[in-house]
């Protein structure tokens, strides 16, 4: 019966959003896709984003935003500014009130934006609630940016734990191990 069901919403869904977008959810999300394609594709709350996004969540110039994976979006009240471009790699968790901004008002003349290099975001990372990731920040792969820190600066070594206002090293991890099992 669950087999059932999983096929019923994943092909569902297909209407909604491309196969790249949804094809790593599990069924338990797949109800919560379709709630936000309801809400984004039928009523018009981040139409123009192609991926799964919460209807408060505000996503600018996604067409400079790339995705391997997930949804960045998908938690509540997120901005997602990809005006200088953003990169996400796979497997990107972004918790509730996340703010990414990939560019920056010149200091001289707040009506001019400055060009800064794109945020790139490796593999396998968790922002948690409330942080802020500033314009040209590169996250290497495994890390975890604590709930309400501020990432001012690059960390592109793996497997860390970074966070406070500005992030800093907090402490080394082991490797990532992607283990299906659900908990």
């Amino acid at each position: 019966m669950k087999k059932n069901i999983f096929k019923i919403f994943r092909f569902l869904s297909k209407f909604f959003y491309k196969k790249k977008y949804i094809e790593e959810y599990k069924l338990n999300e797949f109800y919560n896709i379709l709630k936000l394609a309801i809400f984004q594709k039928i009523l018009g709350f981040n139409r123009h984003v192609p991926w799964p996004v919460h209807r408060t969540t505000t996503v600018n110039m996604p067409e400079n935003i790339s995705l391997d994976s997930r949804s960045p979006g998908i938690s509540k009240y997120c901005h997602i500014d990809g005006r200088n471009g953003i990169s996400f790699g796979k497997n990107i968790w972004v918790g509730p009130s996340v703010k990414i901004i990939s560019m920056n008002h010149d200091v001289n003349n707040y009506s001019k934006y400055i060009k800064n290099k794109s945020i790139i975001i490796g593999d396998n990372c968790w922002i948690g609630a409330g942080a802020i990731i500033l314009p040209g920040v590169s996250l290497g792969d495994h890390i975890i940016v604590a709930a309400g820190s501020v990432v001012t600066k690059s960390f592109e070594d793996k497997d860390q734990i970074i966070g406070g206002n500005p992030a800093k090293f907090i402490k080394k991890l082991s490797n990532y191990s992607a283990n299906d099992e659900e908990a």
